[in-house]
């Protein structure tokens, strides 16, 4: 991956922590993600929503659930932690850097 993506990518993932993290449920689908990631400036697919949802899932950032074509992902501790600074998480930028 070129330096310019993985920057992106960092980037899309913080994005997708800080929406949780903002949201009364800390708990959004991926359609209502791909929406708020086009307004904070990417433009991902959903296939690239869904594959960071659950790379961010493997990481214990979040929980994510199928229900029909679109995933459910729910904030973890763990994830509000990454998205506030608190925690350090490889592969997700750090709010402020």
């Amino acid at each position: 991956m070129s330096n310019y993506a993985q920057v992106l990518t960092e980037d899309r993932r913080l994005v997708i922590l800080r929406a949780l993290a903002e949201l009364p449920s800390y708990k959004s689908n991926s359609s209502i993600l791909c929406t708020l990631l086009e307004r904070w400036g990417h433009s991902p697919s959903r296939d690239q929503v869904k594959t960071d949802l659950r790379w961010l899932e493997e990481q214990g950032l979040l929980k994510v659930e199928e229900v029909e074509s679109v995933l459910l992902a729910t904030l973890s501790e763990r994830g509000m932690d990454v998205a506030k600074g608190r925690a350090v998480q490889p592969g997700v930028k750090r709010p402020g850097a």
